[in-house]
């Protein structure tokens, strides 16, 4: 949808012109010279002289407002609409300030979703607060003020005045289609502008955007708008040359002009306000595209409002008649219409008869065959409609005479010669093969009628899914009339929401059911439950539908109706992202995330959907949707997943771990179970403080802790300083520090593992890590290091086999690392001398 362009114009010390005045206080970006200077054009506004001075707010409050529309071309594509209101004084305390707010748009029916003009009076997105800054953001999707179809149809009911809506319909018509402006007055703008809506509803949509309006202007005289709305002070007054322009309707007065109403604004004025809504978009069937004036378009409308079943005039009748010999552009559509007349209007003369039938003949309808080809069309009907041995397929029929029998005959066998809903269906078949000119009025019937007793089909039998959906394919109303069928299923009977996981409503697809919006949700509904994995997408389907930004506990229960009645943490997150920040969200969101958070996590994939959540969820606005609890569950996770990757040192990391409150919640614990180890294991440890917390550790914990390490220890080839200090650690632990025999088991392995595969050199760092805690222990693989250290090689002497000497071996228990006396040691020492 393209959004609005945004102007504020008033008086005011700061805006786009760097001085105090009048001036376009804000604007939106984009918006061009020529926009503004239309908006400067029609912004002027003077209150009524009793009104100048008013201060306070319930004064302001009665000064007329103007909701002014002007289009730029005669479609109203490019238009732009402004809201204009007193404001009393402007900042230099001078009475005289209005604050005119516009929106503009190149293509003001799409930015607009289609509503009309005057539907903004009164419409929430009109302000008139100056802006702090000069550029204000565009504007996507206004919605609508109070006035609407029914708030006219009150009006109208409670107007002294309202027959005279004909007449001032046909000077509109006038305006729009010759020249001139047509002024309104009335006892307030608030009138004004429900007979202004009264002519928007009632003219041709493409009219009704091309019509240029105001609903207040105190001079009308020198407005050139379509239609002018004003107040009844001051009195009217119109140059000699300008009375000729301006067609004036007082309704505060009671003084009316005199107006020839056409044939087009009774008929319309006859079916109302409150059904011309529908009887336009049928029109769209029967208009060429040129139309303009009421006669132009006088018989397109009568066409479509007969086709709807609204009585017409004879007025109306004939010009429909007279209308249809030059109609060629209807095509088939031409016969329909000549069928809706004749069927409804039996006392017409010969001539408008004839062009009845020139016109039903040119749209394909005609007379049938004769009276035994009717009956041999009866029998091939029936012979079709049982699924009998002999039933040959329909072929079109070609014959005038014969086509008109075998119309009638086929019609009186749905009425009366079926007896199932298959036979009914097989027979509407045998009618469309066979292009019979049945009138739209009763296919919907029939159909609506098939429709209604499928629904009721429990176990259809064979054959019937597949010709249900050539039914669908073939016949258009059939899918409108289903539709229908379920929907009144739907609003009348409770119970009825897996309707669209049945046979016939899952035939139906979804762009069958665009203009339907309670079928369409339980359609997407029903896909969700074929198809779980694309259940949030749906979910915002449905949104977009209801004209939502977030769910309900209702549609959270309908969509996830497995027993848990929670998210997985991969949909939470997903939703999360989708639900708008600037809006807020239903409770029941915030318990469905509370619970996604709460759920058990039994791997790593689920703990990595979990923190993915609990990062989407700490944005301070989404952190608003949730409980307090959850809101420091998410804070407390995305800690802990952060100590993992920023603790410097392995004890401080389990200590952030052991923290009471890191023990409540599934990511915390799922983390501690999943990431702790792994991540201690890649920190350095300082023996003293890990010795004293290791076994504050649960024991799945300290056993996964001692496992990794002892695998470690035992894989390693290089001791680096990291896997040295947790092997200290271990090592030191306190006698009595493990209860399990397991755990001792492992701890001991680990502690002896050194001794036995470790080099000497990394033996002598592990003793000095060791000695502060556990001298003993350091003396001991002190005493290892020792013993992998190499013998010392003696001298080499070339003599040395002829100066060998006689050594007593040692005696058993004593040192023998050098097997001398000390004498003898130090007498070698004087002769090396």
């Amino acid at each position: 949808m393209k959004p609005f362009q945004q102007l504020y114009y008033t008086s005011c010390e700061h805006g786009l012109s760097g001085f105090s005045g009048f001036q376009f206080n804000a604007v939106s970006a984009g918006v061009t010279a020529e926009t503004r200077q239309a908006v400067e054009a029609l912004a002027g506004y003077e209150p009524p002289r009793s009104l100048v001075e008013s201060d306070t707010p319930e004064a302001l409050e009665r000064c007329p407002v103007n909701l002014c529309y002007r289009p730029h071309d005669r479609a109203g594509r490019s238009a732009t609409a402004l809201c204009v209101r007193y404001v009393g004084r402007d900042s230099a305390r001078r009475f005289g300030n209005y604050f005119a707010h516009a929106l503009h748009s190149e293509d003001f029916p799409a930015a607009g979703g289609g509503l009309l003009p005057i539907e903004l009076w009164n419409s929430p997105v009109w302000t008139r607060a100056v802006s702090p800054g000069t550029e204000i953001p565009t504007l996507a999707g206004p919605a609508p003020g109070p006035l609407g179809v029914r708030a006219v149809e009150g009006f109208l009911r409670g107007h002294p005045h309202a027959a005279r809506l004909p007449e001032l319909l046909a000077a509109v018509f006038a305006a729009l289609t010759e020249h001139g402006s047509v002024v309104v007055v009335d006892r307030s703008t608030e009138e004004i502008a429900h007979w202004f809506a009264a002519v928007s509803y009632l003219l041709p949509p493409r009219l009704a955007r091309g019509l240029s309006f105001a609903t207040y202007v105190l001079r009308p005289a020198r407005s050139r708008l379509h239609l002018i709305g004003t107040v009844p002070e001051p009195p009217l007054v119109f140059g000699p040359d300008d009375e000729a322009a301006y067609t004036v309707f007082d309704f505060a007065r009671g003084v009316f002009p005199e107006v020839p109403v056409p044939s087009l604004v009774r008929l319309l004025t006859r079916i109302g306000v409150g059904s011309v809504r529908p009887v336009w978009s049928w029109t769209a069937d029967y208009e060429e595209g040129g139309e303009r004036t009421p006669d132009d378009w006088h018989a397109p409308v009568a066409a479509a409002a007969a086709s709807g079943g609204i009585a017409l005039a004879t007025a109306d009748v004939h010009a429909v008649i007279d209308w249809l010999a030059g109609a060629g552009h209807l095509g088939a559509r031409r016969a329909a219409v000549a069928a809706d007349i004749h069927r409804e209007h039996r006392d017409l003369d010969d001539a408008r008869l004839t062009a009845l039938s020139a016109a039903a003949k040119a749209g394909g309808d005609g007379a049938v065959h004769q009276e035994i080809e009717g009956k041999l069309y009866g029998l091939r009907m029936r012979a079709y409609a049982t699924a009998a041995e002999d039933a040959v397929e329909p072929v079109p029929i070609t014959d005038p005479a014969a086509l008109v029998r075998a119309a009638a005959l086929w019609e009186r066998l749905l009425e009366t010669g079926v007896r199932t809903p298959r036979e009914r269906t097989r027979l509407l078949l045998w009618g469309v093969g066979a292009r019979l000119p049945v009138p739209p009025r009763v296919m919907e019937r029939e159909t609506l009628s098939l429709s209604r007793a499928l629904l009721g089909t429990t176990a259809p039998p064979p054959g019937l899914r597949e010709e249900v959906a050539a039914l669908l394919r073939a016949l258009p109303v059939m899918k409108s009339s289903l539709a229908t069928a379920l929907e009144e299923a739907l609003r009348g009977r409770s119970g009825q929401e897996q309707l669209f996981a049945q046979f016939p409503a899952e035939l139906l697809r979804e762009e069958d059911l665009v203009d339907r919006p309670l079928l369409l949700e339980h359609h997407l509904r029903a896909r969700a439950e074929r198809d779980p994995s694309n259940t949030v997408p749906l979910m915002f389907r449905i949104l977009e539908i209801r004209g939502r930004t977030w769910p309900d506990e209702e549609l959270l229960r309908g969509l996830w109706r497995q027993p848990s009645r929670t998210w997985t943490h991969r949909d939470a997150a997903r939703i999360a992202a989708r639900l708008p920040l600037s809006a807020p969200v239903d409770a029941a969101v915030g318990a469905w995330f509370d619970r996604t958070l709460n759920q058990g996590i039994e791997d790593e994939e689920a703990l990595e959907g979990c923190l993915h959540l609990c990062s989407a969820l700490s944005h301070p606005r989404r952190s608003a949707w949730l409980p307090a609890a959850a809101a420091d569950l998410v804070r407390l996770t995305l800690e802990l997943e952060g100590a993992l990757a920023e603790a410097p040192e392995a004890t401080e990391l389990l200590a952030a771990y052991l923290a009471p409150k890191a023990g409540s919640g599934a990511a915390p614990r799922a983390l501690k179970r999943f990431h702790l180890v792994p991540a201690m294991l890649r920190l350095p440890a300082d023996v003293g403080r890990l010795r004293g917390r290791l076994a504050e550790l649960e024991h799945r914990d300290l056993h996964h802790y001692l496992s990794h390490l002892y695998g470690r220890v035992a894989a390693a080839g290089r001791i680096d300083d990291v896997l040295l200090s947790h092997v200290a650690t271990v090592a030191t632990l306190p006698a009595g520090a493990l209860l399990a025999q397991a755990l001792a088991e492992t701890a001991a392995a680990i502690r002896a593992r050194p001794e036995g595969y470790w080099r000497g050199a990394d033996l002598a760092r592990l003793e000095q890590a060791v000695r502060p805690h556990g001298p003993a222990l350091a003396d001991h693989y002190a005493r290892c290091a020792e013993a992998r250290r190499p013998a010392r090689r003696r001298p080499f002497r070339w003599l040395w086999p002829f100066r060998r000497r006689t050594v007593p071996a040692p005696a058993a228990g004593t040192s023998g690392t050098s097997g001398k006396s000390p004498t003898s040691g130090k007498s070698r020492k004087k002769k090396g001398r």
